[in-house]
């Protein structure tokens, strides 16, 4: 909740949208996993109407009540059988969605069938260096390499656009990453606050400028983010 989170956390989720704001404006969307339902609002203000879906039907009664429009509506569904009619959207979003399912391929197989012909799916992932199906995070069953990413989005897209999404550093923030072998900045905490004497935000505090979505820049993203398209679109 965005009231409840802080800034930088937010700023970073928020950056997808804004991202796929382009494949969204006057557009019928579907926003699969749409939580408490800010992103799918922020691309109401683009699109021509949106829908979240959400399994969580307290997030979605939240969504309701904070963020519905008249060109907004969310419902509780499962995203592995969609109750939606085939080639109903022109967008699809899924912002780290698909790590929390227990099939992600089943998930892209509804996406393709509500896009219509010309339709994009817009998904993130976080970068995972490589695939594992017993992540440190508790809450998801899977995270994918690049290449595993990629290979599950062509099973059932013959175009995909890869991108990679980074917090915009100093040149001398990443060059004290690269010498910080031992990852003392992550286990000594007085040492975080480092980055803002080097000249970058800390993470807490980032905005959206400070944040990228870059085409092909997937070393040292934290996040693979793809645009996919239908045979022909």
């Amino acid at each position: 909740m965005p009231d409840e989170t802080e800034p930088g956390i937010v700023a970073l989720h928020l950056k997808r949208y804004e991202f796929a704001v382009p494949w969204c404006r006057d557009r019928d969307v579907l926003d699969a996993g749409c939580g408490v339902g800010y992103g799918s609002a922020f691309l109401a203000a683009a699109a021509r109407r949106v829908v979240g879906v959400d399994r969580d039907e307290d997030a979605i009664a939240y969504a309701r009540e904070r963020y519905g429009a008249p060109n907004v509506e969310f419902s509780v569904g499962d995203l592995l059988a969609l109750d939606l009619p085939d080639a109903s959207f022109d967008t699809v979003c899924a912002f780290e969605t698909i790590e929390h399912l227990t099939d992600p391929g089943a998930f892209l197989g509804e996406a393709a069938r509500v896009l219509r012909p010309s339709g994009t799916l817009v998904v993130s992932t976080p970068h995972a260096r490589e695939t594992t199906h017993a992540p440190d995070n508790p809450f998801h069953e899977i995270e994918l390499s690049v290449e595993d990413f990629e290979r599950l989005l062509r099973a059932r897209f013959a175009s995909v656009e890869l991108y990679g999404q980074r917090r915009l550093q100093t040149a001398r923030h990443r060059l004290l990453q690269r010498v910080d072998v031992l990852g003392l900045r992550s286990r000594l905490t007085f040492l975080r606050p480092a980055s803002r004497l080097l000249g970058t935000p800390p993470m807490a505090e980032v905005g959206l400028e400070g944040i990228a979505n870059e085409r092909g820049a997937l070393e040292g993203a934290s996040e693979l983010v793809a645009v996919c398209r239908r045979a022909g679109a």
